[in-house]
């Protein structure tokens, strides 16, 4: 037992403690009186520089009570609700309430009561204000996101991303199971209630536009993708790659290159239901008409592209606003009930990087009267831009909005306000989302949230990154004062984070950056062809595991967007491994990004160090003693024939993934795809010899993985991938008509579901061994697997990924300490605390 310590070294502490590379910790929340007491080892106080970054984004991090007395703001790096007095201009911090991990909401709903998400925890705690302190805990679904109040009675919505939910609860009695709304749509975040109270709005952040591949690259030994752009009836003749400028390709050809790989090809639905490549050619036949089997469909395969998730708060019936932005970021309603979105449109059905340099995303709003929602109107919000260059001047690029993330309007619905995580800013428009404000109105770095005082011409802002709050003047539209609280988030990551996120230093026309698609560090779920047929061939110079990897050419194809977690350590990057590190990605910021200049050095360096924070969270479908589940519930997944998989059992897929031969008795999964992240093995070896040593490093020192060409006919040198994201990949399946997703596996994203990759790789047993196989899949999160028990299984790489227990949370209100339940559970997490698998915390109040 540690003594009582002060409370903001006392909350760091949680995010430290890791098992090897593995992320481990849990939080029982005490409202009784007496000590803080932790349960964990002493030597966590020493580990200083040791932050566990999930790099997680808030939600809606700021709120006003009712009364105009307090504003409240989440503390996310440090797990806090910090609550401000407000007086007159000046915001005073009168408390900082121990909450969940990551809290990334605050909703209030009475003048003493408030609602935080805890993103990472999956729970909500709901404080008491007159005492600041947490009198309940909800324990929700897998990353919860926000939460709003509606419906008569009055009952609590909450956004669970993960399993694409909405869970209602009764406020009155919170033993009560919540009633749960499936939502078709990938990553419901924000919520928003129309002004009668009587429906719940919901943004799907991972929406989608409607855009999907057609194989065109052959995979040896199997016929899944069909390769349809080689399809002489095709409309390109079956040329392959097609041109993308009539006859020609723009830019011209270089005549010194070899002949292009084949290549898949994205395509787009028109509003008309037609679905078209970059040069207007209509493919529509073969992706939902009579031909649809020749790219390995259903006829009537679909994308609905549902934005909005339009819920009736008493009934619970669903509808859905459709076909607005690829990812929805934040939403209000104005007074007048119309539903107003910001965020981003992509282009990526348009190939080649120097045609996409500058112009590939845009920003806007769109604005959906719930009464003709097929009509909605959308808005460029950077209508200084006309796309037609990728560099404009300093002076203009000051003018764009990046990464929108907060909007809000005023009462009579007729001022609004959008902030810019990305530009650090924030714009001013009018009821038809035209822009009004001459500049944007500057803020503090990483603008997330907004709360607008009518009355007393004031605008809060939530700056994310540099942990403050801005107070505007919404008279002159100038900021008056920023107002910090405490971070305790690491200089590394501090000086790193704009390097992803900021559009204005990065960009050249102020509105883009790294993280415009890999948005928060993870993915945009597209794929995208940065292909340049003018550019030069690149020898290959990796080590190749398996097959003839062929030389590096400049037309690449389709390249589905990867994750940023956990690469650092892990190279080389991109998908053909033609990345010795992240230095070499420095070229993107003028080619792709249209900036002025690259990084420099030291730049580079912070960008870097920034990226080897971010951690895998807790896998949602491992046990809370992060063990593999053996009875694992598979609804919506399929076999490759469309019918509904078994329940599955993730230990027996381990197994099969050790001990399945694959190729002449010798090969299994994990002989290319080594435990415990799924990457390539850093050892070099050769059939059958199985002798191995470690591969050479990069030129930068960088642990080099392996690299295979035996994937496809041509041998693309493919680097093999990790596996430990594949549960962020489902919604493509083209046994099944309707789809959340158009991109799913392998590095173009043509193969749909994660049943046919594993088809497509073994010889499956059946039904119920391809259920298992698919349970362990979904449940890889890099950690937790049984030692190799055969000298054959080569070596892997460390992962950074969470323990399934992290963020866990009791609270004790003192009449629940008997509770089955809550004792159950407590027994769990001071167990695996006493084994050494996470840190245990307490936190309440002395006296």
């Amino acid at each position: 037992m540690l003594p009582v310590c002060r409370r903001w070294a006392f909350q760091r502490v949680i995010r430290r403690d890791r098992i090897g590379a593995t992320v481990v910790a849990a939080v029982v929340t005490a409202v009784i009186s007496g000590v803080l007491l932790l349960g964990a080892p002493l030597s966590l106080f020493a580990q200083a520089n040791d932050f566990v970054n999930w790099e997680t984004p808030v939600v809606h991090p700021i709120d006003r009570t009712p009364d105009g007395e307090h504003l409240l703001a989440v503390n996310l790096a440090a797990g806090y609700l910090e609550v401000f007095d407000i007086d007159g201009d000046t915001l005073t911090r009168s408390a900082s309430i121990p909450v969940g991990i990551d809290p990334v909401t605050v909703r209030v709903r009475t003048n003493d009561e408030v609602w935080v998400v805890n993103h990472i925890s999956d729970s909500i705690s709901i404080v008491d204000l007159p005492t600041a302190r947490v009198r309940a805990t909800i324990h929700t679904k897998d990353e919860p996101c926000d939460v709003v109040f509606a419906g008569d009675p009055l009952r609590a919505f909450v956004s669970c991303s993960q399993g694409n939910e909405v869970l209602v609860y009764d406020p009155a009695d919170l033993s009560l199971a919540p009633e749960v709304v499936s939502i078709f749509g990938e990553e419901p975040r924000m919520l928003a209630v129309s002004p009668d109270g009587a429906t719940v709005y919901a943004a799907l952040f991972e929406s989608g536009n409607a855009t999907t591949v057609l194989a065109g690259a052959s995979l040896i030994g199997d016929d899944y993708p069909p390769n349809v752009v080689d399809d002489p009836d095709g409309p390109h003749g079956g040329v392959n790659p097609p041109p993308n400028d009539g006859d020609d390709f723009d830019p011209p050809i270089n005549d010194a290159n070899p002949t292009a790989p084949s290549n898949s090809l994205i395509v787009r639905k028109t509003p008309l239901g037609e679905w078209v490549d970059d040069t207007g050619a209509d493919w529509s036949a073969f992706v939902t008409g009579a031909n649809a089997a020749d790219s390995g469909r259903l006829e009537g395969w679909d994308i609905p592209d549902h934005d909005i998730a339009v819920i009736d708060a008493d009934t619970l019936d669903l509808s859905y606003f459709d076909r607005l932005l690829t990812a929805d970021f934040a939403l209000t309603v104005k007074a007048s009930g119309e539903v107003a979105i910001v965020g981003l449109e992509s282009r990526n059905e348009v190939r080649f990087e120097p045609i996409l340099n500058g112009t590939f995303t845009f920003v806007q709003l769109a604005l959906v009267d719930p009464a003709s929602p097929t009509t909605p109107t959308i808005v460029d919000l950077n209508p200084h831009l006309d796309y037609t260059s990728p560099s404009i001047d300093a002076a203009d690029r000051s003018l764009s909005i990046g990464d929108p993330r907060a909007i809000v309007y005023d009462s009579a619905g007729t001022t609004g306000y959008v902030c810019g995580k990305g530009s650090n800013n924030v714009i001013v428009i009018d009821g038809a989302g035209t822009v009004t404000s001459v500049a944007p109105i500057a803020v503090g770095e990483g603008a997330s949230g907004l709360v607008l005082d009518e009355t007393a011409e004031r605008l809060y802002v939530y700056n994310f990154f540099d942990a403050s709050i801005s107070i505007v003047d919404t008279d002159s539209d100038t900021e008056l004062e920023r107002v910090p609280f405490p971070d305790s988030t690491p200089l590394a990551i501090q000086l790193g984070r704009p390097h992803l996120y900021d559009t204005h230093e990065t960009s050249g026309t102020g509105h883009l950056a790294c993280a415009t698609c890999h948005i928060d560090g993870r993915l945009d779920r597209l794929a995208w062809d940065l292909g340049d047929p003018a550019g030069e061939m690149r020898e290959f110079n990796q080590n190749c595991l398996e097959g003839d990897c062929n030389d590096w050419h400049p037309m690449k194809g389709p390249m589905l967007t990867q994750t940023l977690q956990d690469i650092i350590g892990k190279e080389p990057l991109h998908w053909r491994g033609d990345r010795d590190g992240i230095e070499e990605f420095n070229g993107a910021f003028l080619s792709l990004l249209g900036d002025d200049e690259e990084l420099t050095v030291t730049e580079m360096q912070e960008f870097e160090d920034f990226l080897a924070t971010i951690a895998y969270p807790p896998n949602p479908f491992r046990n809370f003693d992060n063990s593999l589940p053996t009875d694992l519930d598979l609804t919506g997944h399929y076999n490759t024939s469309g019918d509904p998989l078994p329940n599955g059992d993730a230990e027996a897929g381990l197994d099969e993934f050790r001990n399945g031969f694959l190729i002449g008795g010798l090969v299994q999964c994990v002989t290319c795809h080594t435990l415990p992240t799924g990457a390539g093995t850093p050892a070099d070896f050769e059939f059958p010899l199985f002798e191995f040593n470690d591969i050479d490093p990069g030129p930068n020192g960088e642990l080099q993985l392996a690299v295979t060409g035996f994937d496809t006919e041509e041998a693309i040198p493919i680097k093999i991938p990790h596996l430990r994201n594949l549960y962020e990949r489902v919604g493509f399946d083209t046994t099944q008509l309707e789809n959340t997703s158009g991109f799913g596996l392998l590095h173009d994203g043509a193969v749909d579901s994660v049943a046919r990759f594993l088809d497509n790789f073994n010889a499956i047993g059946g039904d119920q061994e391809l259920a298992d196989m698919t349970a362990f899949m979904l449940a890889f999160s890099g950690s937790g697997f049984p030692d190799a028990t055969s000298a054959l299984e080569p070596p892997g790489v460390e992962s950074l990924d969470t323990h399934a227990a992290v963020g866990a949370q009791l609270t004790f209100d003192g009449a629940n300490g008997a509770d089955a339940a809550v004792v159950a559970r407590w027994a769990e997490m001071r167990t695996l605390a006493d084994d050494g698998a996470v840190g245990l915390i307490a936190k309440g109040i002395v006296g």
